[in-house]
């Protein structure tokens, strides 16, 4: 190579370094928005759709797919003439799959909207739940915002959280502040409060053993006084017949 030439590769070998999306059972939808734009950066989207008769850009599309998409599903579709007779066999196998993604979707946001906390359950489990549903969402493409997550897990907790919520909605900006981090100072309040009412029960059950404690007292004492009387009383009666 002479000085006067660049040793930097041109515009489009660069395009060619782009990595081709992984279709798998769950993420068609994304798969097929990320391939549209990777195809139009090439330059060969157009023999996709419309479906434009251009043999080179026809076998980089073919060439993409095939690097796109897992080995069982191009035994199915390779042997196909055109990469736009792919792309649509493609789009038939997974329509199937889109829906059912639809229909899981629909089902986690109902669980989302529905979801408390009860009374017996812990800040830990129901931060859990939440984050399973949000995980699971985002698996199918929908992904639930921090914001909106640290939202759902205020305004679901029980009643004997009413206090402390409204201070943290008071000092926090709920806009900017993490999930986990409300959770860590809820956790904190729960374990505050556990140590409360256990210092409450102890001495709830110390003050019911002192009254049990004199109550048992006070139950001895009369039991010997009437069992002197009693005594006195048959003594004297014993007199008075003789």
């Amino acid at each position: 190579m002479s000085g006067g030439e660049s040793s930097q590769p041109s515009a489009k070998e660069q395009l060619l370094t782009f990595q081709c999306p992984i279709l798998t059972s769950t993420n068609y939808t994304i798969w097929r928005m990320r391939m549209e734009v990777l195809l139009g950066i090439h330059g060969v989207w157009d023999v996709v759709d419309p479906g434009l008769d251009d043999a080179k850009k026809n076998n980089i599309v073919k060439g993409l797919l095939f690097q796109s998409i897992p080995e069982d599903l191009i035994l199915q579709i390779g042997n196909l003439r055109t990469s736009k007779q792919m792309w649509d066999a493609i789009k038939t196998r997974n329509l199937g799959a889109d829906r059912v993604k639809e229909a899981r979707l629909q089902t986690l946001t109902t669980e989302f909207e529905n979801i408390k906390m009860s009374d017996t359950s812990t800040i830990d489990d129901f931060a859990a739940k939440l984050s399973g549903i949000a995980s699971k969402s985002a698996s199918l493409g929908e992904v639930i915002n921090e914001q909106k997550l640290t939202k759902k897990f205020l305004t679901s907790l029980p009643r004997n959280f009413v206090h402390i919520v409204a201070a943290l909605e008071q000092v926090l900006d709920l806009k900017t502040i993490g999930f986990e981090d409300v959770v860590g100072r809820l956790k904190a309040y729960e374990e505050r409060i556990k140590e409360d009412d256990k210092t409450s029960e102890t001495q709830v059950n110390l003050l019911y053993t002192k009254t049990e404690s004199a109550y048992s007292n006070t139950e001895s004492l009369n039991g010997r006084g009437r069992g002197s009387n009693n005594r006195g009383s048959g003594h004297g009666g014993g007199r008075g017949r003789g």
